[in-house]
């Protein structure tokens, strides 16, 4: 009977990890960038305080973990998270990477999410960049309509 019960959590807590791990989330971005390419998709670039910005938090809880937003952002977007955290630690790699997108793309606050295309030429990464947001009330309709509008820009 014990057997029976953790075979029965265990495969809860398998199941569960899998729905938590649906979306890739990359950190590092020339990774991102390959897949991207390969993909022809954008990058959804994710700058974000994880361990200290509410803001950024709220945007976690409320929009990128739904279903919504994962169903929207498995079609549409590659997704990169670019995390300045205080308490957590980081690798000296992944921290002076952060650092130069941050500056290379001006970013002054958080949370910040800006839509990228990215090609690598002679070791130079070129960004096309396609617009940005941050938080946005309303839940995940109100944020992936201005989303949606930056990815797949209406043709007047």
């Amino acid at each position: 009977m014990k057997k029976l019960v953790l075979i029965a959590l265990f495969l809860i807590s398998a199941s569960t990890t899998v729905s938590a791990q649906d979306l890739k989330w990359y950190t590092d971005v020339r990774e991102a960038i390959t897949v991207s390419n390969k993909e022809q998709k954008p990058m959804l670039m994710f700058f974000t305080g994880s361990d200290w910005c509410g803001w950024c938090i709220r945007l976690q809880n409320e929009v990128l973990k739904t279903d919504e937003f994962k169903k929207w952002a498995a079609t549409n977007v590659i997704l990169v998270e670019l995390d300045y955290p205080r308490a957590v630690p980081q690798t000296p790699e992944i921290k002076s990477q952060n650092n130069e997108l941050q500056q290379a793309f001006g970013i002054q606050g958080f949370p910040t999410v800006y839509f990228t295309s990215a090609e690598t030429k002679d070791g130079r990464v070129n960004f096309k960049g396609l617009g940005k947001t941050g938080y946005v009330a309303g839940g995940p309709s109100a944020w992936l309509s201005v989303a949606e509008g930056i990815v797949h820009p209406k043709k007047s």
